[in-house]
């Protein structure tokens, strides 16, 4: 039996693509902040479509903290403990997005489709939100684009297509990458390199925001999977 050459890479957002929850984010951050620095979360910045080193600086900006990489860091490992004590009780606190589990196993199914993740989340909290409902099945997380890379979200695409290449020995032309997410900044991070930019209306932005920021499919929700087919696959 002949196996298929990886043709196709797919970059999944999760929060407000494939998971929600409500309210988590800033619990988490207020946990590690007290954890981190002693100091009690009173402002927090836009989280949609952000990565997490550019909402840590800004959240330790606000408090007064200088955003040192030593304390970015301190304040990701307390994020990342916050994360792990949700763990096995998260599923009580938000919802898998719907279609989002059928969606995942479709795309699964076709020979020569890699997914992964671009997400401003980092690594273990990335594993943590996924698999409190088992969407992490289909995903290969250890080649995706991480929160912690860079505070530009763009810089997180191209990490992730040189990990998948040299992972499968195969080069990803831009045409066929595909970043599937829910905010104007995931649509930019796709077109900036060329890549697909597949956006579903399940955040905060509609469809019409998000055609304007010049995406070339616009989903109302992943729950059509002929539909979320065709805008990976093309056909």
């Amino acid at each position: 039996m002949t196996s298929t050459r990886p043709h196709r890479l797919v970059l999944w957002d999760i929060d407000c693509t494939l998971v929600r929850y409500p309210g988590v984010g800033t619990a988490w951050y207020a946990a590690a902040l007290s954890a981190a620095a002693g100091v009690t979360l009173s402002e927090q910045p836009d989280f949609g479509g952000r990565t997490e080193r550019a909402i840590s600086t800004d959240i330790l900006t606000l408090h007064g903290i200088e955003p040192t990489e030593e304390m970015i860091q301190r304040l990701w490992a307390e994020l990342i403990a916050a994360s792990a004590r949700a763990d096995g009780t998260l599923h009580t606190d938000g919802h898998a997005l719907p279609g989002a589990a059928e969606a995942l196993t479709a795309l699964a199914g076709h020979d020569g489709v890699v997914q992964t993740l671009v997400t401003g989340n980092l690594p273990e909290v990335s594993r943590v939100k996924l698999a409190a409902f088992g969407l992490h099945e289909h995903l290969d997380l250890d080649i995706g684009g991480y929160g912690s890379l860079s505070a530009h979200r763009p810089d997180l695409v191209p990490h992730a297509v040189a990990r998948a290449a040299a992972k499968h020995g195969t080069a990803f032309a831009a045409d066929a990458v595909v970043v599937i997410g829910d905010t104007p900044n995931d649509v930019e991070a796709a077109l900036h390199h060329g890549a697909v930019a597949v956006a579903v209306a399940t955040g905060t932005y509609d469809a019409d925001e998000l055609r304007a920021a010049g995406a070339h499919t616009v989903l109302a929700d992943l729950t059509d999977v002929a539909a979320v087919r065709t805008a990976v696959l093309g056909s």
